[in-house]
């Protein structure tokens, strides 16, 4: 958070601007309290769902991690579906090997 954004919080909860210069340190400390409280329960909470946190300093980038996991997930499950078909008699092909192979490559670019 910004010292700005710090100062304008401040001003909405009703901080005069004389109260704002004497505390702003503890402010800039407060919000930086909070906001490491706020990305453990967003970090808990995807360890809790079975993906990694990475190395995330802020929640955008446990976010941006988390949809990089399940998009990995999501391409992964289709490519074991594409090598279920390709030994299924009825669905057999190199198409069903093939679009396996290009699903698991594009999570490799």
């Amino acid at each position: 958070m910004t010292q700005d954004e710090i100062i304008k919080i401040a001003k909405v909860v009703g901080f005069s601007d004389e109260e704002i210069d004497t505390c702003q340190l503890m402010f800039q400390h407060f919000a930086k309290l909070v906001a490491q409280h706020e990305r453990e329960v967003v970090a808990n909470w995807i360890m809790d769902r079975g993906f990694a946190t990475g190395h995330g300093d802020s929640i955008v980038d446990l976010l941006d991690q988390l949809e990089w996991q399940i998009a990995e997930k999501e391409r992964e499950a289709c490519a074991k579906l594409c090598d279920v078909l390709a030994v299924h008699p009825e669905y057999a092909s190199e198409v069903t090997k093939l679009a396996a192979l290009a699903i698991r490559a594009r999570g490799n670019t």
